[in-house]
């Protein structure tokens, strides 16, 4: 089977100090849907450690059940620097408004994406974190998702979320800036894409179906 890297956040604050982090459903239905299915998962983070979970996002006592293998997985990840292109077949990153923090300008991740890419392999992620792609650049300077498909969190569902204050930038409107063909459902409802090896969702909603299209092309 498939070896798949995930990379997760570890900011645990918001603009103004609000606790976030992890979205924990954009991690653990991914996760248990591709281990269940017998793909090798590694789970690192941003800088390593415990990783931060949304206080919003915590599991239901059903869902702590469902999920337990893949929490258990939160509590010591290294960091994603300890590992290469050449070890995976896929890397995927969940969201949460953490990502739009640690993600967009840490280039040594973006260089590990871009590796990945160049590569052929599959490169996803939901909700939030397409966030990374928003400080991508090539060595032409060209924007990672300049005419690229993807879906991605909305501006309107950030402003139902009461949040567009308190993030560096709105998501689809920088991802739209770069060049991108942003994909959209209603609010809260399920929308993944996939454009090649590059698989995006829109929210905590299409966790699922990313997972689906990440199986697809790893079969």
């Amino acid at each position: 089977m498939s070896k798949i890297l995930f990379v997760l956040t570890s900011n645990p604050f918001m603009l103004d100090g609000t606790p976030t982090g992890l979205w924990l459903e954009e991690f653990a239905v991914p996760y248990m849907a591709l281990a269940t299915a017998g793909h090798d998962v590694t789970v690192s983070s941003v800088v390593g450690g415990q990783v931060p979970v949304d206080p919003n996002s915590a599991p239901s006592e059903e869902q702590k059940e469902a999920w337990a293998a893949a929490i258990a997985k939160l509590e010591n990840t290294p960091s994603f620097e300890a590992f290469s292109a050449e070890e995976f077949d896929a890397i995927y990153m969940p969201g949460g408004h953490g990502t739009v923090f640690d993600m967009p300008f840490n280039k040594k991740l973006h260089d590990l994406i871009f590796a990945f890419d160049k590569a052929g392999k599959v490169v996803s992620s939901v909700c939030h974190a397409p966030a990374v792609f928003g400080g991508m650049r090539d060595e032409n300077g060209l924007p990672f998702v300049k005419g690229r498909t993807l879906a991605a969190f909305t501006n309107s569902e950030e402003e139902a979320a009461g949040a567009t204050k308190n993030v560096p930038f709105l998501l689809e409107t920088r991802l739209i800036e770069l060049g991108a063909i942003h994909q959209r459902s209603d609010d809260w409802t399920p929308k993944a894409v996939r454009d090649g090896n590059l698989i995006t969702g829109q929210n905590p909603q299409s966790s699922a179906a990313v997972a689906e299209l990440l199986k697809e092309a790893l079969a």
